[in-house]
């Protein structure tokens, strides 16, 4: 198995009159067709190690490569370029654009990486979205829908471009039982069935249990892998 993503010895340290490690000297490999859970106490530095791995903060130390390509000096049209193609990103709030309808929501990293028509958007959007069971919603406005249904379209945005990665930070952070069931079982079928790499920061023991993998962090450092 060859890794997507890989870090060695990984930092992030926030300067201040007394500095605050946030991540310390994490060294990591994650393959493809991985589902890794990132599990820790509150302050442990799940997200901040989530937001390292996704190109949304950058390291005070220490290395990260995506796809084998060291992202040390990347200018921002090219991480952005990353995110884009090889990155999808569901948070615990859908951050939906209210102004806009569902399939609109959906097609805005279509819009951003340009290399998709309009129909060939269209298509695409529509087909996302009647796979996770939204095909009556397409034409909708995000507050016209359940918490559990923004946050398959949340999915579903992340998985427009095809990216080989999907990063989700406490995914199903906000949803009762039932849709946290349904999100666990979409993000489990994308590795089983389409051969995504999932990274999933969660409170949820069922959820990390039933991941293929676990990383555990206490105070920004890996404790168990």
């Amino acid at each position: 198995m060859s890794a997507l993503i890989e870090t060695k010895g990984l930092t992030r340290v926030l300067p201040a009159a007394v500095p605050v490690t946030l991540v310390q000297d994490i060294t990591l490999a994650i393959g493809e067709g991985e589902f890794v859970a990132i599990t820790g106490p509150s302050g442990s530095g799940k997200s901040s190690l989530l937001y390292l791995l996704g190109l949304l903060d950058k390291p005070s130390g220490g290395s990260l490569a995506i796809e084998g390509r060291d992202t040390a000096g990347l200018s921002e049209r090219e991480r952005a370029a990353i995110q884009l193609a090889t990155l999808g990103f569901v948070f615990q709030f859908h951050f939906l654009l209210p102004e806009f309808t569902v399939r609109e929501n959906v097609e805005i990293p279509m819009r951003r990486l340009g290399k998709l028509g309009a129909a060939a958007m269209r298509d695409r959007s529509t087909e996302l979205l009647t796979a996770l069971g939204l095909a009556d919603h397409l034409d909708k406005r995000p507050d016209q829908l359940s918490g559990g249904q923004r946050q398959r379209v949340a999915v579903a945005r992340s998985l427009a471009n095809d990216p080989p990665l999907i990063l989700a930070d406490e995914p199903t952070g906000s949803l009762d039982s039932r849709n946290s069931a349904q999100v666990f079982a979409i993000l489990d079928e994308l590795v089983r069935e389409r051969g995504k790499t999932v990274i999933a920061v969660t409170h949820d023991t069922e959820m990390a249990a039933k991941a293929s993998r676990r990383v555990h962090l206490v105070d920004g450092r890996l404790c168990e892998s």
